[in-house]
């Protein structure tokens, strides 16, 4: 069966290298002139047509490609002297593979292996197809008849892989129904041999337990017979075996194992170590897990997460432990849950004692000043103790001194003699942050106060001074402080009980000039300025001194905007990053920052440009390109969207295709924590919820491009199966569990996710702290309730308090009802387009394959879908959009759902044109009240929106976004369906054409017709005078409106202060300290030419929308006629 040594396929070798050399070096045509030559005179080769297939399917013509194979395929199953051997299968599965015919590929292996049972490669081949099929069991039962072919170890691990991958993801019942087995009776002794020839008989623990219990006892039992007659070579293979033991909550045989010889292929002392540490933590034995957990520790002194667990056993405290803490990869807790109220008094003190005295002896141990574990855990016991109620309130804050720098007398925080510890470091603030949490008001600004003073007296070093100054303000932001600053005066930064240190010393204390919003910023950018000699001797890609300092200064500027709406901070902010920028073009948190700036300033073209130099690939596609696509998505940029969407759903498919080919690397190079990682990662990519509204939002994209023709619409619809395939997208399937893969946390504060903007509505006042809103990704702990009487913290009682699982949820659901809005939509405007044209003809079908009744039906059935996703009852829905056509509601009443609201108006009314069922009066005479409906409220909307409209360039965050879908979306959608009662209406037997002939129609719904045709104009004519309006201004008069904002000599307060220190700083360049590369970056640097860019693309946004607004008023215009 299997070929000669150089006869692949039965053929020379010499004959095919010169095929493989040609698609190797892309030389396509050629490759196949050598193929077809081939084929000639080996006509009854599989190989040789697979080769052929493998050159067509590369030329891109995929149908010639499959039928070829298949006659291969034909040929293997009709011919037994045919010679089948692993390279004509996997030549081709290649090509099968990127035809997305998996199934074919998987059948031949199964025909091969069926025909030479014994055959290895072609039974790894087998395993192979059912690894991309994500075909778990198949692959456990093929990897376990390899191994009993051969014996070897990894297709045993192989068989235990897929086990465990069965248990993640058939959630308890397994495909093979164990537990219902005797209903099989097939399977039944099946399964039975197997338990016999693992254990030597059938035990009750086999037979009593469910489908899991029995699939992780037969992995066990696997590995048990292996290791007794061949013990265990791998360190994967033990960690697999100590995996399956957890999974049954066999932690003490884990650890017995684990201690014992296997334990020796686990040569890295401290990888056991912490393992087994974890086992006899599960096993509740906490004595014996603080032991190891210490000697960890002792050999990685900066291993913080292992002080966690060993603290952790110290107290029996097992939060490290549950599962819900663990379990989200991609965010990660962020806060350290705690359970203390089972412990006794004595218990805890003796156990806290413990830990202290072993944290300070690793302090006098450590030698290196970068080992920052001996001073947390110093914190977190501090803190433990706080939540546990013997808390001195001095202590955590002696704690948070010491670790931001050492003095010589702790007890005298006057003395001068100090030795820097950490609190220069940028990671000073997020280390302490969770034990800032428990302190009260008033010990905060007590906090605050000494760190000033510290930072004023610890170092003499440049670089650590600058440290320092920014740890403070970073405090300062965790603390809320900045947001409780005035613009400028004096005022108390906290809103403090009467009565309390506190609010004693800022009501006796006039507050220094730094202590003011504007002074901040002021004080920050001059502080990276003067800082930038540091930075001359790093490389261009080296993160500079001081970076920190301008996106700090542009936060407090954009609040300084939202507190005073006044545009030139927010131009000012724009101007501090651009500067920033100039110098160093690879910061990626200016252009972030730049990017949400520009795109609130409705300059979208600037905002993508700063994007595409972020250079986002693979991954980040996924968790950056949330920064951006949510405003495409509602802009007219729609070339630069198509790109966008194009890149993004091309990796996604990509990785979903190749996420396999990874699964198989790791199963063959015998990293098998790896093959589970892999297969969840791609699960999580494939219910990602941005994926799934990108694969929505690209064919909608198509349809609002080809809205100015019906003809072409129907076309994508067409190829859209008339939105079948999209409605199965929103199935229960695809959205069961959206995943949200977008890294948050690198959004700005006022945008903390894609769907919220602080700076779109008022100031929220001194109660506002952005950290407080960002925590809503992460897992918070409350540990206490506390009540504040004389700076004394009572706790009530400890409990815990996930702010993420109900907000996730919540999320969830918010996000399942827009995908379903938004996949119902290709569908609803097919029905559409049908239901007016039959509403024009009687006793017309559609495409001759359903009745108009099944077409009224449908729709109706669509509309009630979309109304319940909006949270309201079909009829109740109706109600509402009638009362806002009449007046009696208002359009603020629908809020941010408006299009939707739009949306669901223009489908209801194609679906009444026929059935009629409404029972709407026809009001004056002129036709269906439900035309008249969706007239008055697209005129009404459109136009009270442009009253309300100022020039962009006056007014960011203007509501041009939603006057851009209002056009894109139901209004486009309208003219879809008039388009199609004005082309039903053409006498028959004349040739359709693009436009109709409305002066023909006599009835009320052609004067109904008429009329909308008449009010879509009136209202497109009026937005596009709009447009041209905007477009028409000069630049140099938009220029000096914006320049004005900024050049404001003279004056000491408002926006300008922080651009005349740059200004001062680059004009000053020549005469500085500073490199060769700075001063010349600093020379390009051109406030006019970024106010330029400004303008420029805010023009570009309003072309490109009046560029579609002309082609959708030409298309209806064309049906006056």
């Amino acid at each position: 069966m299997a070929s000669k040594f150089g006869m692949p396929g039965g053929i020379p070798e010499r004959r095919v290298r010169s095929i493989w050399d040609a698609v190797d070096s892309r030389q396509f045509k050629a490759a196949l002139k050598l193929a077809t030559s081939l084929l000639s005179k080996y006509p009854n080769s599989p190989y040789a047509l697979a080769l052929k297939a493998l050159i067509l399917e590369r030329m891109g013509k995929p149908d010639e490609a499959l039928s070829v194979c298949l006659n291969a395929k034909d040929k293997l199953y009709a011919n037994d002297a045919v010679q089948i051997d692993d390279l004509t299968l996997s030549t081709l599965q290649i090509v099968f593979q990127r035809l997305d015919r998996l199934d074919l590929a998987t059948s031949c292996y199964e025909f091969a292996c069926g025909k030479f049972p014994n055959n290895l490669e072609l039974m790894m081949g087998l395993f192979n197809c059912y690894v991309r099929e994500y075909s778990f069991v198949k692959q456990q039962q093929t990897a376990i008849k390899m191994y009993k072919v051969v014996g070897e170890e990894r297709f045993l691990l192989w068989a235990v892989c897929s086990i465990q991958l069965q248990m993640v993801y058939c959630h308890g019942k397994p495909t093979i129904a164990l537990s219902n087995g005797h209903k099989d009776k097939t399977k039944w002794e099946d399964w039975m041999a197997w338990i016999t020839w693992i254990y030597g008989s059938v035990t009750e623990e086999v037979l009593c337990g469910d489908g899991e219990d029995k699939l992780l006892l037969l992995a066990e039992g696997l590995l048990k017979k292996h290791i007794t007659s061949h013990s265990l070579h791998e360190p994967e293979a033990l960690l697999v075996y100590i995996s399956v033991l957890e999974q049954q909550a066999k932690y003490g045989a884990a650890s017995e194992i684990l201690s014992g010889k296997l334990g020796s292929l686990l040569i890295i002392e401290v990888d056991r170590l912490r393992i087994q540490g974890r086992l006899l933590a599960r096993a509740c034995d906490y004595a014996a897990a603080a032991e190891i957990y210490q000697k960890v520790i002792e050999s990685c002194p900066d291993d913080w997460e292992c002080f966690l667990h060993y603290l952790g056993c110290l107290l029996e405290d097992d939060s490290s432990w549950c599962s819900w803490s663990v379990n989200d990869k991609i965010h990660p807790p962020k806060f350290v849950d705690c359970k203390l109220s089972h412990l006794k008094d004595d218990v805890f003190d003796l156990q806290i004692s413990n830990a202290l005295a072993f944290v300070q002896k690793l302090q006098v141990e450590s030698s290196s000043d970068f080992i920052r574990c001996p001073y947390l855990a110093n914190l977190e016991i501090e803190r433990r103790k706080r939540l546990y109620g013997k808390g001195d309130d001095m202590k955590l804050i002696e704690a948070l001194l010491d670790y931001f720098c050492s003095k010589g007398n702790p007890a005298s925080y006057n003395c001068q003699l100090t030795i820097v510890r950490f609190g220069h470091l940028a990671c000073f603030a997020s280390d302490v942050e969770m034990f800032l949490q428990v302190l009260t008001i008033d010990e905060k600004m007590d906090l605050l106060k000494k760190l000033m003073k510290l930072s004023g007296s610890s170092s003499t070093v440049p670089i650590k001074v600058l440290g320092q100054s920014i740890t403070l303000f970073k405090i300062q932001e965790l603390f809320g402080t900045l947001f409780k600053l005035p613009v400028s005066g004096v005022a108390i930064p906290y809103s403090l009980e009467p009565g309390s240190e506190a609010a004693d010393v800022c009501t006796t204390i006039v507050l220094p000039r730094w202590l003011k919003l504007e002074s901040t910023a002021i004080q920050m950018t001059d502080m990276y300025c003067q800082n930038l000699p540091l930075s001359k001797d790093l490389d261009p890609q080296e993160n500079m001194h001081g970076e920190e300092l301008l996106s700090m200064a542009c936060n407090v500027l954009i609040q300084l905007f939202w507190r005073t709406r006044h545009l030139g901070y927010l131009l000012e902010a724009i101007m501090v990053l651009e500067f920033g920028l100039t110098i160093r073009r690879y910061v990626w948190q200016y252009k972030i920052l730049l990017l949400h700036l520009y795109s609130y300033l409705s300059a979208l073209p600037l905002a993508y440009e700063w994007y595409k130099t972020l250079e986002v690939k693979n991954i980040l596609f996924e968790t950056v390109s949330h920064h951006i696509l949510p405003q495409m998505l509602i802009s007219p940029l729609w070339v630069d969207l198509i790109d966008l969407l194009k890149d993004y759903l091309k990796f996604m498919d990509d990785h979903s295709r190749e996420s396999a080919d990874l699964t198989f690397l790791a199963y063959r190079h015998r990293n098998y924590s790896k093959v589970i990682e892999f297969v969840q990662f791609k699960e999580r990519l494939q219910h990602s919820n941005q994926y799934l509204m990108a694969k929505i939002e690209e064919p909608i994209l198509q349809l609002k491009q080809k809205s100015d023709n019906i003809e072409e619409v129907e076309c994508v619809l067409e190829s859209l199966s008339f939105g079948m395939e999209l409605l199965e997208l929103s199935s229960e399937n695809r959205c069961k569990s959206l995943t949200f893969n977008e890294d948050l946390q690198s959004r700005p504060w006022w945008t903390p996710a894609a769907d919220i903007n602080y700076l779109l509505g008022p100031f929220d006042g001194a109660s506002f702290c952005p950290r407080e809103n960002l925590c809503s990704t992460a897992f918070v702990l409350f540990p206490f309730v506390t009540s504040i009487v004389k700076s004394e913290v009572f706790i009530k009682f400890p409990f815990l308090i996930s702010w993420k699982l109900p907000q996730t949820k919540e999320r969830e659901a918010n996000a399942r009802k827009v995908i379903e809005r938004r996949s119902l939509l290709p569908r609803m405007l097919y029905l559409s387009i049908q239901c007016a044209s039959s509403s024009m003809k009687e006793n017309v079908e559609t495409n001759g394959s359903i009745s108009n009744t099944k077409l009224y039906s449908e729709l109706k059935c669509l509309l009630e879908r979309f109304a319940k996703s909006l949270g309201f009852p079909f009829n109740d829905a109706v109600k509402d959009i009638v009362g806002l056509s009449i007046g009696d509601k208002s359009f603020e009443v629908f809020n941010s759902d408006i299009i939707d609201w739009m949306n669901f108006a223009v489908f209801l009314n194609a679906w009444n044109l026929g059935s009629h069922e409404l029972n709407l009066p026809d009001g004056d005479g002129r036709g269906p009240v439900s035309w008249h409906m969706v007239d008055y409220l697209i005129e009404k909307y459109t136009l009270e929106n442009l009253r309300s409209m100022q020039p962009l360039i006056r007014a960011p965050g203007s509501d041009l976004p939603v006057l851009v879908q209002l056009v894109t979306e139901p209004l486009a959608w309208h003219g879809l369906v008039i388009n199609s009662c004005v082309r039903s209406s053409l006498p028959s037997g004349k040739k359709k054409k693009k436009s109709g002939h409305v002066d023909q129609l006599n009835s009320l719904l052609s004067q109904a017709i008429q009329g909308s045709i008449q009010s879509v104009c009136g209202v497109m004519e009026e937005v596009t005078k709009w447009l041209r309006e905007q477009i028409n201004k000069p630049e140099d008069e938009n220029l000096d409106t914006l320049l004005s904002l900024l050049m404001r000599r003279g004056l000491n307060e408002g926006p300008g202060q922080v651009f005349q220190i740059l200004e001062a700083f680059a004009a000053s360049t020549r005469d500085s300290v500073l490199c060769d590369r700075i001063s010349q970056a600093l020379l390009q640097w051109s406030p006019v030419g970024v106010a330029r860019k400004i303008i420029t693309s805010q023009c570009t946004v309003l072309s490109e929308f009046l560029r579609i607004c002309e082609s959708n008023l030409k298309s209806l215009k064309a049906l006056k006629q």
